[in-house]
């Protein structure tokens, strides 16, 4: 049976690996996780310098998902090449290394910063956070910016490079299209979608930054759909993500079209949940008589569904 994938360059054994931001950066994990079995280590948001993040309270449970604002708390590029990266190259798999800035050239500096460090296999752009007053989704909004931030990171290094694309925009597939002509490897999608939560006894914002971004299983609808909606648009591998729980979650979005998937908010109930999705879709494969996971890659597609 062949799990292996090749996500825009990167080549995993299997088609999952962590969402940023969730995973911390992978060592965090490793009393729970045999990090061995993910198909890569997805690590937090990098910036050019060390960032404290946004005021608490920074994350919030509703009926309908987990709203956070972390506003990319982070070490900084140099500690994370220095000491995290030294760390998990040994573990012989990908790390994908997400970046953020507030400028193009805070972008470019951190993926220059970045390439040739051992252990990283590649980028992931984000220019979807809805957390930040710079940077993130001012970036991912227009499709001109995006493209810009796509160009400048990747005359920066030659490393793969996928861009994360926010929901938060009235059309996905403009700025997948804008991205990929600016020479994008790969598409990473969805970041979380813009929300808030208020607290009826205070009349008070929950958030300290008064909005964050919504995950978890309410948005997987959402996230399928747009995967769905970009696989038929751009030829680009996609890594779709987006309240994916279980192996069942995850064959939704490769069945729509995505070449790999990243389990997010799941590690929080379950910090197995990476594993229980590989263990699940080797199960689908055999149960199922599939004998190669590219086989899976868009099969929902292939009978003439429309959208």
């Amino acid at each position: 049976m062949n799990t292996a994938v090749n996500l825009g360059g990167i080549a995993m054994k299997n088609p999952v690996t962590t969402a940023s931001g969730t995973f911390g950066f992978g060592l965090e994990y490793q009393d729970y996780v045999d990090l061995q079995r993910l198909g890569a280590i997805t690590v937090k948001g990098t910036t050019l310098k060390p960032r404290l993040g946004n005021p608490p309270p920074r994350i919030v449970e509703t009926p309908s998902g987990m709203l956070n604002a972390i506003g990319l708390q982070n070490p900084g590029v140099e500690q994370v090449a220095e000491e995290i990266m030294p760390r998990l190259a040994g573990l012989g798999v990908p790390v994908i290394v997400n970046i953020a800035g507030d400028t193009l050239e805070d972008y470019a500096r951190v993926a220059r910063r970045l390439d040739g460090v051992p252990g990283v296999a590649g980028l992931e752009v984000n220019i979807s956070c809805p957390n930040v007053k710079k940077g993130g989704i001012q970036f991912g909004s227009d499709p001109r910016t995006a493209a810009e931030v796509t160009r400048a990171v990747k005359g920066s290094t030659g490393l793969p490079v996928i861009i994360k694309l926010s929901p938060n925009v009235t059309d996905m597939v403009a700025m997948a299209e804008a991205v990929a002509e600016a020479g994008a490897d790969a598409l990473s999608m969805i970041n979380t979608l813009l929300g808030m939560a208020i607290d009826v006894d205070r009349r008070r914002p929950v958030l300290g930054n008064v909005t964050g971004g919504l995950s978890g299983p309410a948005v997987r609808p959402v996230a399928v759909r747009a995967v769905w909606q970009v696989y038929r648009a751009v030829a680009l591998p996609i890594l779709g993500m987006g309240g994916i729980m279980t192996a069942r979650d995850a064959l939704e979005f490769i069945l729509a079209g995505a070449t790999a998937v990243a389990v997010g908010t799941g590690n929080f109930v379950n910090p197995r949940a990476t594993l229980d999705v590989v263990e699940g879709i080797e199960q689908y494969m055999q149960n199922h008589g599939f004998t190669d996971i590219n086989e899976l890659v868009g099969l929902a597609q292939r009978d003439g569904g429309s959208c």
